[in-house]
């Protein structure tokens, strides 16, 4: 286990691989270790980084910092204080949100972002998630009907539910689509297919985004593509990276995919 005091609190991360760097930060339901798949996929040439961000996983849990705000200041506070530079940052749920605003307010620091099962603006958010205000049971037992992997199921009784609940209703009031247009790294959007909490980014808004804005489905997928279709997740995020700033170099397979734009 590997620790790191940021802002007088600690946060809990692990590493593997060496390379260019390659940052993963979870989201609601979870922490670092369901990440754990992809990381190792990627280690052979990625230095790769997963955190708990405050108020999940083995990370302190101070209860007035879960706000979007200290989130990205947290992830810039943790990137600067192990020296990562011009990462790649993945984010799934809130994770993607939180990515996506770092890297719109310090795209000098990140060369690639990918969100993964992101809401752009609170009408996106379903309602079995949106409307969550229960204890750590209930969360517990959200995640088990519609997250069965032992990565998930294994950590979110680490959460505090107070930092899932007041960053859904921050997500509730917040409009993502302002942020990417401005962007000019390559942003990548994933989404499963057939997600119980998150409706894909609208196709006819994608369509008026620049060319290094891209958005792809993963058919079968739900919440979890990185767990529920691993290969093909893997091989998308491979050829995101190697891409660079040319996302119409991404050619996916018709049998796994589809194009949301």
């Amino acid at each position: 286990m590997s620790a790191v005091v940021v802002n007088e609190g600690l946060i809990h991360y692990e590493a593997m691989g060496r390379g260019r760097p390659l940052v993963f930060i979870h989201g609601w339901l979870g922490s670092w270790r369901y990440w754990v798949p992809t990381m190792e996929e990627l280690s052979a040439r990625h230095r790769t980084y997963a955190l708990d961000l405050w108020g999940f996983g083995d990370s302190d849990k101070p209860g007035r910092i879960y706000t979007f705000e200290a989130y990205v200041k947290l992830v810039r506070d943790f990137l600067d204080k192990l020296g990562v530079v011009h990462p790649t940052l993945v984010g799934h749920g809130l994770g993607g949100i939180i990515a996506l605003k770092f890297a719109a307010e310090n795209e000098g620091w990140v060369d690639q972002v990918m969100g993964v099962s992101v809401p752009l603006l609170g009408e996106a958010v379903q309602r079995n998630l949106s409307g969550f205000s229960g204890n750590g049971d209930a969360l517990a037992k959200l995640a088990a009907r519609r997250a069965k992997f032992t990565e998930v199921e294994m950590e979110v009784r680490k959460t505090d539910v107070s930092a899932v609940t007041q960053s859904i209703s921050d997500t509730l009031k917040d409009d993502l689509r302002s942020t990417l247009p401005p962007l000019t790294i390559p942003a990548l959007l994933v989404y499963g297919g057939n997600d119980p909490f998150i409706k894909p980014a609208e196709a006819e808004w994608l369509r008026r985004c620049e060319d290094n804005v891209r958005a792809i489905s993963i058919d079968n997928a739900q919440h979890f593509p990185m767990l529920e279709e691993q290969n093909k997740f893997n091989r998308l995020l491979k050829q995101f990276l190697d891409a660079g700033n040319d996302l119409s170099t991404l050619e996916l397979k018709e049998e796994w995919q589809r194009r949301l734009r």
